[in-house]
């Protein structure tokens, strides 16, 4: 069982060419309340930001919910994503994930969050709403 927190944003998945910056904006937009993930691989730059902060020019997937795994978690624990990733799996739910050193983070479109909630309380999972 795993404890969640529902972030209150909206999210967006983004994609720039490869080898693009940090667009300096994002480095500003992190607080409190919001997370930004940025990976850069040979074939793209991803980004997951808020909805309203989509660097421009970069190709977007909106609007996504972003739940956190509260943590920290102990890096040699296993079997975290699959918890939650089966489940929404079964049910049919697409998701985008990212971790960080201290926890995961599991992103389901908007249009079905109210589905993706009742599916991982139904594995045993809390949400803080």
């Amino acid at each position: 069982m795993l404890d969640l927190d529902l972030l209150t944003q909206e999210y967006a998945v983004c994609r720039l060419p490869a080898g693009t910056a940090l667009p300096p904006s994002l480095g500003a937009a992190v607080d409190d309340a919001s997370v930004v993930s940025v990976t850069w691989a040979p074939d793209e730059t991803s980004i997951i930001c808020p909805a309203d902060q989509v660097p421009e020019g970069a190709t977007a997937e909106t609007p996504w919910r972003c739940l956190r795994v509260i943590g920290p978690l102990d890096l040699a624990m296993t079997g975290v994503l699959a918890s939650l990733v089966g489940p929404l799996a079964d049910a049919r739910v697409n998701i985008v994930t990212f971790s960080t050193f201290d926890t995961d983070y599991l992103l389901v479109p908007s249009v079905r969050l109210t589905e993706a909630m009742d599916t991982l309380t139904a594995a045993g999972h809390r949400i803080a709403r």
